[in-house]
């Protein structure tokens, strides 16, 4: 019995540890992971419950019927790099409420010479980036709200967006 002692001294090893706490640790977090996705699956949770998305699916559906869409003339765009030209195919539709739907039709001429004015101000790098429709939906979308007074008019839509 001394010479196991004493090999296991010079041969460098550290005993054994008990591994009781890790796996009582592990059994507590596979416990505690299955019985929060139960408690979510099942609508458990005050917080997280299904009843409230039905809810709020339903008044945007209601909101809905109550909108208008003005289409967007398509506007192709020039655009120039290295002495190589490359064209963008746009074309969207404003989504407006009914009420406001003929003021915009009558302002399409001033909406059509800011997004053909802000679009040519780009860079091919501005238009190939991952993000880029997003924000550029964003921008044009804001420019538009400022030429129209920002009554009315609640999203921009992009219908097409090619850039060859």
């Amino acid at each position: 019995m001394a010479q196991a002692e004493q090999t296991d001294q010079t041969s460098g090893t550290a005993p054994a540890r008990n591994k009781a706490p890790l796996i009582f640790g592990l059994g507590l977090a596979l416990l505690g992971g299955g019985g929060g996705f139960y408690a979510a699956f099942n609508d458990l949770l005050p917080f997280f419950s299904a009843g409230d998305r039905v809810v709020a699916d339903d008044a945007a559906r209601s909101d809905l019927s109550d909108l208008a869409f003005v289409p967007i003339e398509p506007l192709v765009i020039a655009l120039s790099k290295d002495g190589r030209t490359r064209h963008l195919r746009f074309r969207g539709e404003l989504e407006v409420q009914p009420e406001f739907e003929p003021e915009i039709v009558r302002l399409m001429p001033r909406i059509m010479d800011v997004l053909n004015t802000y679009l040519r101000a780009l860079s091919i790098e501005d238009i190939e980036d991952n993000s880029a429709l997003l924000r550029l939906r964003a921008q044009m979308l804001r420019r538009v709200q400022i030429v129209t007074g920002r009554t009315g008019i609640n999203d921009l839509l992009i219908i097409e967006f090619v850039l060859n």
